[in-house]
């Protein structure tokens, strides 16, 4: 084990995830916050994740088609395991350090995970925030979902031990994890980050050549933009694009049950990238405007228990 101590910054709704279930394995993890409201909202979410965790895991004693693969790789067990599996998520929750202090978060760190918005300039300040604190010995991985780990090596003080690693939300059930170096990475770091990617019980996905969006958001991305414009030009509403999709492939989930999930902040984020954006009249720009009418009326999603649909 390469690593024990993780700082995952932000909370969002991947940080949230990817903080709980590296506790979760037996990490010590710290979670770096801009402020105190961001602790306030950041309890919540991981509250939730607790009970999603316990709520799954007795589930499984009764339903194998409860089975997470980020649980356990091993698919049958006894209730004496799960019940030493809930005792984890109740040990992972109780663990969990908070701060907004960049030099607490770091400190000790063997491994931060950024997981901060797609907005260049914040990751940027992050960065060279933590370069003021942060040990020799530590790696700096991004989960950015779009943005290429070259854009901001140079600002993390150690481009060589700088790359990325990409979750999918609901991490727990859907554990794949994309490690994707930049041309100053050192091999051995980004082997490090496979191994951990495995020890908390992730599927390592090698991404062989820097990619924006790495292999699952060079497919997702384009899809959930479809639908948008779909839905910005009035071609039709999200319910029944969703339904469309549905019905006609098998999906379980339709794409704006997934930008849901992925928070409608971060969709925001993606198409504000778009230099069309800046223009109402686009499509881009169009979407923008549906996008932050709801996240000003905080409609983001899951987490916030309302977006495209009530949770």
């Amino acid at each position: 084990m390469a690593f024990k101590n993780v700082t995952v910054a932000g909370s969002g709704v991947l940080g949230s995830q990817i903080a709980y279930q590296t506790a979760f394995k037996g990490f010590n993890v710290t979670i770096w916050l801009r402020s105190e409201g961001s602790i306030e909202r950041a309890k919540p979410k991981l509250e939730r994740l607790k009970n999603i965790y316990l709520e799954t895991l007795e589930a499984m004693k009764t339903n194998p088609d409860a089975y997470c693969r980020g649980f356990t790789d091993k698919e049958e067990l006894t209730d004496e395991e799960i019940d030493q599996l809930k005792e984890n998520a109740i040990s992972a929750y109780e663990g969990l350090t908070l701060t907004t202090s960049h030099e607490e978060a770091v400190k000790d760190a063997d491994l931060i995970i950024e997981a901060i918005a797609e907005d260049p300039e914040q990751k940027i300040d992050l960065y060279q925030n933590f370069a003021k604190y942060v040990p020799e010995k530590t790696v700096i991985v991004t989960n950015s979902s779009t943005l290429l780990p070259s854009q901001f090596a140079d600002y993390t003080g150690r481009p060589n031990k700088y790359l990325a690693l990409h979750f999918a939300n609901k991490i727990w059930k859907n554990n794949t994890a994309e490690i994707m170096a930049q041309p100053k990475t050192e091999q051995k770091y980004f082997d490090q980050v496979v191994e951990f990617a495995k020890e908390i019980g992730m599927v390592p996905l090698k991404v062989l050549k820097e990619q924006p969006g790495y292999i699952l958001n060079s497919l997702l991305v384009p899809f959930l933009s479809a639908a948008e414009a779909l839905w910005a030009k009035g071609v039709s509403d999200p319910e029944t694009i969703d339904l469309t999709w549905k019905l006609a492939t098998g999906a379980p989930s339709g794409p704006f049950q997934i930008l849901d999930v992925v928070g409608l902040v971060t969709a925001y984020n993606i198409v504000i990238m778009n230099p069309e954006a800046k223009d109402p009249e686009t499509v881009p720009g169009k979407i923008a405007a549906n996008l932050k009418e709801k996240i000003d009326a905080g409609k983001t999603g899951v987490n916030a228990g309302e977006g495209f649909y009530k949770y």
